[in-house]
């Protein structure tokens, strides 16, 4: 990064990056050499100098990547694709923040252009706090050269996670359209498998009047002796040894068959639709499992309540999408537990009747009280997801003067102050008091510490947003706070917050600001 006119991000540790451009290139030369005159690709140093080329053509893109910036605009530049974007044409800075494998957050800068098209810079990029620095720094350098040379939309960082509205919905849907898929073909298999367990049960054995073209639907019995027995472990399969091959050299059956039968018990084999259905020997008897018509059934409509969870953060995404890109939506764990409950009374009566259920009374009862239940709980759900906005949770001036007994309220200070300090209160106290900040949900003022009131000036209270991060629960608003001339943001949820802002007095300001959106 240069000075404040132009801004410049290339990767770190470009030279062992080239380094390795040419050691790739050296691999393919080796792997041209080995192929022309070796033994073809089956070769051992063929295959290792292709290796090594594969991995100097991703250091090469890694090495060629560079993203700057001045006062004409923005230029990005990669292996296979170049970015030039006058300043004029980007309504927006954002940061867009990706969750690695293990829970790390990636941030990156997203340019979102007059037109409405998000682009992704490759660089910079933050993938711990160590390096977050850097990146910070970076990002208020172009959002300066944005502000001096265009027109940005918003006077904040907007922040894209996966609580934000402005992320798309496309995973979620096709995920939800994979699972009803699964449903579907699930449903579709159930009266199969309930038919070919009734054959299976109903099967009688064959006789000498049975034509050869019937003998696979009936049951045949033939003698066996087993030789050796196999029992597997772990994911290994078991196997019973039949002597002479006869009726097959080997059979796989359960870890639990295998245990049962010893080698020299003699054993009736019974085949039907030419397979080995039953091994019947003298103190023990191994029957292949048929998958019932239940099972299947509870496959069925576990994928289908599994298709309720996209789905409904689906719903929610197009619920708020009028809200800011940046402004956390609610949670979809409302929904979750009315799928839950769902499942509680769905899955015992899909194994029960998968498919008697227009012909049973009970099981007519069953599924008509519980889908009256479901629909009570995705109606609490929706009305519980609802989108809030600052005002809506206000509550009467009587019930907001200062309580006589101490009251702890559920908030916190997002930024460390001399009353937080490290940032440690998860708690503000009224009455009994002035209002203080502590680390516990009370009784008593232990550690309390006090707020001074007299320096806070009240700004605006807003919904959440990505900025505001991911341990703050997303149901709760941020009164933005003025304390001395320093930004201070309070957290709590929209009732206890507007008890608090009434609570503290000196930094109540008009109604209008209070009930400002962002």
């Amino acid at each position: 990064m240069t000075s404040g006119r132009e801004v410049t991000c290339r990767p770190l540790r470009t030279r062992v990056l080239w380094f390795l451009v040419g050691l790739g290139a050296a691999g393919a030369g080796l792997a041209v050499v080995r192929m022309a005159y070796g033994g073809g690709l089956v070769d051992v140093w063929a295959c290792l100098g292709l290796l090594v080329a594969l991995v100097g053509v991703a250091c090469l893109y890694g090495a060629t990547i560079e993203v700057s910036a001045d006062a004409y605009g923005l230029r990005s530049r990669t292996l296979l694709r170049r970015l030039r974007v006058p300043w004029r044409d980007v309504a927006d800075l954002r940061v867009y923040v990706q969750y690695g494998r293990h829970g790390q957050e990636i941030h990156r800068i997203s340019v979102m252009l007059r037109g409405g098209r998000p682009r992704r810079l490759p660089l910079p990029l933050s993938g711990s706090r160590d390096d977050r620095p850097d990146f910070d720094a970076k990002l208020d350098a172009l959002r300066a050269l944005h502000r001096r040379y265009g027109a940005p939309e918003s006077s904040h960082v907007p922040v894209l996670s996966y609580r934000t509205a402005g992320r798309g919905s496309a995973v979620s849907l096709s995920l939800c359209a994979l699972l009803l898929a699964g449903a579907g073909l699930a449903a579709w298999f159930v009266p199969i498998v309930e038919s070919e367990k009734q054959a299976w049960t109903s099967a009688a054995a064959c006789t000498a009047e049975t034509p050869a073209s019937e003998r696979g639907q009936c049951l045949t019995t033939l003698p066996a002796v087993i030789t050796r027995t196999e029992v597997g472990t772990g994911k290994r399969r078991s196997w019973l040894y039949f002597a002479d091959s006869r009726p097959l050299d080997r059979l796989s059956v359960s870890q639990e068959g295998a245990q049962g039968f010893r080698p020299g018990d003699r054993v009736t084999v019974t085949v039907w639709r030419r397979q080995v259905r039953e091994v019947t020997g003298e103190h023990h008897v191994w029957r292949e499992h048929f998958t019932g018509a239940g099972e299947v059934a509870v496959i069925a409509a576990g994928c289908a309540l599994g298709a309720g969870v996209p789905g409904s953060r689906a719903l929610l995404r197009r619920r708020g999408r009028r809200l800011p890109d940046d402004e956390v939506l609610p949670s979809a764990l409302p929904f979750a537990g009315a799928l839950v409950a769902t499942a509680l009374w769905l899955l015992p009566l899909c194994y029960l009747h998968p498919t008697s259920l227009p012909s049973s009374p009970v099981a007519l009862t069953w599924a008509a009280s519980g889908s009256l239940a479901t629909l009570g709980l995705f109606a609490w759900a929706w009305r519980a997801t609802r989108i809030r906005t600052p005002g809506d949770g206000a509550v009467t001036e009587t019930a907001q003067e200062s309580p006589v007994e101490e009251v702890f309220l559920a908030a916190r200070f997002l930024e460390p102050t001399d009353y937080n300090p490290n940032s440690f209160g998860t708690h503000i106290v009224l009455g009994g008091g002035p209002p203080a900040t502590t680390a516990h949900p009370g009784p008593g003022r232990f550690a309390a510490r006090r707020i001074p009131v007299e320096r806070l000036t009240l700004k605006g209270v807003r919904r959440l947003r990505g900025s505001d991060g991911d341990a703050v629960p997303r149901s709760w608003h941020i009164a933005e706070l003025d304390d001395a001339g320093e930004p201070v943001r309070l957290a709590a949820s929209p009732a206890d917050l507007t008890r608090i802002i009434r609570a503290l007095g000196p930094a109540r300001a008009p109604a209008g600001a209070t009930h400002r959106e962002s």
